[in-house]
């Protein structure tokens, strides 16, 4: 909770929007220091410090924006809110991408400014890596790529823009968005993650926004969706690429309206999310091609956080092979972990990795199952032949022959894109093969 000695920069030139924000903040125990331009602003700034700002679009000798810059540029850890006409998506987007930690609408709506407030305060009085004891889940790997992953998303944790998370199968997409959620102001709320691909596209909608009870066959009872479910947290869409078109369009209105409305009722609810999507495909394609709305991809892409694929990032192998082999102990229950031999490690710094992380995984955990001795060799890992692209040489535990994930890794997304298929198909023919 804000103490009194908490402070708030309110910056407008509308005499009534001033004192309305002044009474709401004095009512949480916060001080407003006001400022109706961009240069007093700047002024106020330089001569005490604050907890957050507020800050409306258009002042008389400027833009919000160029405030949100200056701050920063000088005050990095200093949360500021946009104010901005409503309905004007586009300036919000604007504002976020230039830094700003969230937005309200005119008129402020006061339930929803106190939920921002409350939120830009937590930032402030509260160490980004404190989570109320629980593990924080951790991206290891002391290369370059990954001290500048850790950076970005240190950074997006204290923003609320909705985050498009990019990269390959395997490459860590949903850990990222759990570590943005764990260091943010949402961390002691719920981290809600849904497999867009894995859902059956006439039951997706109910996933999302919930239903009532009749509104359609097999409604036996009212349903909670996902983004009630993730009030006051972060919901987690991954494979957004995969979702109908008919769902993007109530996905858009949700996103901009910040409400749902479930199947079979006629009113919207209002949900605190934050939202961030990933996806392995190319969404511009997807555009391009007509599978994804343009609008919709415009405002989930606010900012985007791009995965290393692990042949980018070959140094870690070593810390990442440690760490797997660990938690495949623990998980068999087995007293101590095996380990690599040199040539086994130089076998593993050398493979392309398509499957990424995932991949490397599954090979641990295959050679680990196959070993007999504390120690695994490079015979053990069963790797491919580096001259051929198929994996003849993998034992026949792994599937059966003709198993269609083998050459890929068991990279579910990946055989499905060979195969012509979707996940959902691919999915139910493995089951129906009884191939796990």
């Amino acid at each position: 909770m804000p103490t009194d000695k908490a402070q708030a920069l309110v910056v407008d030139d509308e005499t009534d929007i001033l004192e309305l924000l002044r009474i709401t903040l004095a009512r949480m125990e916060i001080r407003a220091v006001t400022a109706t331009t961009l240069i007093e602003a700047r002024t106020r700034l330089a001569e005490q410090s604050f907890d957050l700002c507020l800050t409306d679009m258009k002042l008389p000798d400027g833009s919000g924006i160029e405030l949100i810059r200056h701050i920063a540029a000088h005050h990095p850890e200093l949360p500021v809110a946009m104010i901005t006409a409503y309905g004007n998506m586009d300036s919000a987007i604007e504002a976020m991408k230039a830094g700003a930690f969230d937005f309200v609408s005119k008129p402020v709506e006061l339930q929803r400014l106190r939920q921002l407030v409350g939120a830009a305060l937590k930032l402030a009085h509260r160490p980004g890596g404190e989570h109320g004891g629980e593990r924080v889940p951790q991206l290891l790997g002391d290369s370059l790529a990954m001290a500048q992953i850790r950076q970005l998303i240190a950074k997006l944790a204290r923003s609320q823009a909705p985050v498009f998370v990019t990269g390959e199968s395997g490459t860590g997409k949903e850990l990222a968005a759990r570590l943005i959620h764990a260091q943010g102001p949402r961390r002691d709320g719920p981290f809600v993650a849904l497999n867009c691909g894995a859902i059956p596209h006439d039951l997706v909608e109910s996933e999302l926004f919930g239903h009532k009870k009749g509104s359609f066959t097999g409604a036996s009872s009212d349903k909670q969706g996902l983004f009630q479910a993730a009030e006051g947290g972060t919901l987690f869409l991954d494979e957004v690429a995969e979702l109908p078109l008919q769902t993007q369009v109530k996905l858009l209105r949700a996103i901009q309206e910040k409400a749902v409305r479930p199947l079979g009722t006629q009113h919207e609810l209002p949900v605190d999310v934050r939202l961030i999507s990933a996806s392995h495909r190319d969404l511009n394609a997807e555009v391009e091609r007509g599978r994804f709305r343009q609008d919709l991809f415009y405002r989930i892409n606010v900012i985007e956080l791009r995965m290393p694929p692990l042949r980018e990032r070959r140094g870690d192998i070593p810390a990442l092979a440690d760490w797997l082999l660990a938690r495949i102990a623990e998980k068999s229950g087995a007293d101590t972990p095996r380990h690599l031999a040199p040539e086994a490690l130089a076998a593993l710094a050398h493979h392309p990795f398509p499957g990424n992380v995932r991949e490397l995984e599954n090979i641990l955990e295959r050679a680990t199952a196959l070993c007999e001795h504390s120690l695994i060799e490079v015979g053990d890992l069963y790797l491919p032949d580096p001259a051929s692209t198929h994996h003849d040489t993998a034992p026949e535990i792994t599937a059966p022959p003709t198993a269609p994930t083998e050459p890929t890794h068991w990279d579910h997304a990946a055989a499905a894109r060979r195969l012509g298929m979707s996940q959902r198909s691919l999915h139910y023919r493995l089951a129906r093969l009884g191939i796990e």
